[in-house]
């Protein structure tokens, strides 16, 4: 029964996701803006930014915002991030593919004393949508981006989709 109950839900969950058509749409579902947002605009002006990606390790790997300082999600550990940004009033980004992950990244930052923590809205996948460079792991400009899994990767329009 408890099978059977697990098969159901992950099905609701997996039409739910398929029912998103935008990152706008993905995100009111998914996020309760417990972390406030900057846009990829605001980006542009955000100066002295520390920036860290929330996603995994392979997605890293493939591109991601210059200068961006891998965290993971997984395995992430607050008192990792408490060594190498010792200033909890440094102003942070974090981001991921979208913004769902980073969220909950970005809680366990602001739960930490972080205050200055906000969320890239709509990830890097806004980012590169928006027509902003991306940059491998030798430090080279790619059009390469993770698309975590064909459901999200829809989401991801201007952009060479890795999977």
């Amino acid at each position: 029964m408890q099978y059977f109950i697990n098969l159901l839900f992950s099905g609701f969950l997996l039409l739910s996701a398929c029912a998103q058509s935008s990152i706008d749409e993905a995100l009111e579902r998914y996020n309760d803006e417990s972390v406030p947002y900057i846009t990829v605009a605001e980006m542009q002006n955000f100066q002295n930014k520390i920036i860290l990606d929330a996603r995994e390790r392979e997605e890293y790997n493939v591109s991601h915002l210059k200068n961006a300082i891998w965290v993971g999600y997984d395995n992430f550990k607050i008192s990792e991030i408490e060594q190498i940004l010792p200033d909890k009033s440094a102003d942070i980004v974090v981001y991921c593919s979208i913004g769902v992950r980073s969220e909950n990244i970005g809680e366990r930052l602001l739960e930490s004393g972080f205050s200055k923590t906000k969320n890239l809205y709509g990830g890097i996948f806004e980012w590169t949508n928006q027509g902003y460079p991306v940059y491998n792991s030798n430090g080279e400009k790619t059009k390469k981006v993770h698309a975590y899994g064909k459901l999200w990767g829809k989401y991801l329009t201007k952009a060479e989709k890795v999977y």
